[in-house]
């Protein structure tokens, strides 16, 4: 009960925090509730596939059909953004779990048992660290093949240096500890001491890092699908609607801002979803930092 006291009164002393719940529990909504709030087509071989109706390069503004108007290609704004919610989450989670997990193995392992073993671990992530990340990104994309599952690979292989560079500076902080140290002279295995023992009291600044990152990696992969090298054209991801929007960012002589909505409004999801997660992630910060509960 104390615990869960302590949580509400982080939660609650930050007003922005709850702010990036709202926002995400939000967005959350709107995943679920896709297909309620943009049918998918009986014709429809896959729901992430937007309707399109018709092939002219001009977008049509919003009507009693199509809500918030068509893009360039007449695919359906409206049902691209409320689909392209389960995208963003998509991404974001399957790249910050799987790069989590490989991150904390190998930094767990390079932390703990040090010497050689440390010395490989620390010169490969030192070899990622070396290269841009959106172009190193780019590049393992187009090698993979564009598509969103591609995509999502190249950021997976990029992204979990961070995590095993910051996990394994926190093991060599807590390892030496006296409790470590108690568990080792009891005959722990180093797997034990590691997963029960070091982990939990070294984790919290890599899960508060991860919760700041979701955000990132879905306005990555955007940019991606931007360029061509992500999402395929007509599939439901706010990075290919904005896209669509590049020629008509300025409309018409006399009217430039005729076609505002097409990329104002992935624009504006892509925003909101991006604050929502660095909002949530000060208040993971205020939870989970240790440093927090002797204020």
């Amino acid at each position: 009960m104390g615990e869960l006291r302590f949580i509400f009164h982080q939660i609650r002393s930050n007003p922005l925090s709850i702010a990036g719940i709202i926002l995400i529990l939000v967005f959350g909504l709107i995943a679920l509730l896709a297909p309620v709030l943009a049918p998918v087509p009986p014709d429809s071989p896959d729901p992430y596939w937007i309707p399109r109706y018709g092939f002219s390069p001009t977008p049509q503004l919003p009507s009693s059909e199509h809500i918030l108007g068509t893009t360039q290609g007449q695919y359906d704004l409206f049902y691209g953004v409320i689909w392209g919610t389960r995208t963003a989450f998509r991404v974001g989670i399957q790249v910050i779990i799987a790069a989590l997990i490989i991150g904390i193995i190998l930094g767990s392992i390079a932390g703990y048992f040090g010497g050689i073993i440390d010395e490989i671990i620390m010169r490969i992530t030192d070899i990622f660290f070396s290269f841009p990340f959106l172009v190193l990104a780019a590049a393992l994309a187009v090698a993979f093949g564009p598509s969103l599952d591609s995509a999502i690979r190249a950021f997976i292989v990029v992204s979990w240096p961070p995590y095993a560079r910051l996990i394994r500076g926190d093991i060599l902080a807590v390892r030496e500890e006296g409790y470590v140290e108690a568990a080792r002279a009891v005959g722990c295995s180093h797997s034990r001491i590691i997963g029960r023992h070091i982990l939990p009291n070294a984790i919290y600044p890599t899960l508060i890092m991860a919760s700041l990152d979701i955000g990132a990696i879905v306005l990555v992969v955007s940019a991606l699908s931007f360029l061509g090298l992500g999402a395929p054209e007509g599939y439901a991801d706010w990075g290919q609607l904005t896209a669509f929007s590049r020629n008509w960012i300025v409309g018409p002589p006399g009217n430039p801002l005729r076609y505002w909505y097409t990329v104002t409004i992935p624009g504006l999801f892509i925003l909101f979803f991006v604050l929502g997660w660095n909002l949530l992630g000060d208040a993971f910060r205020d939870i989970l930092d240790p440093r927090q509960r002797r204020r």
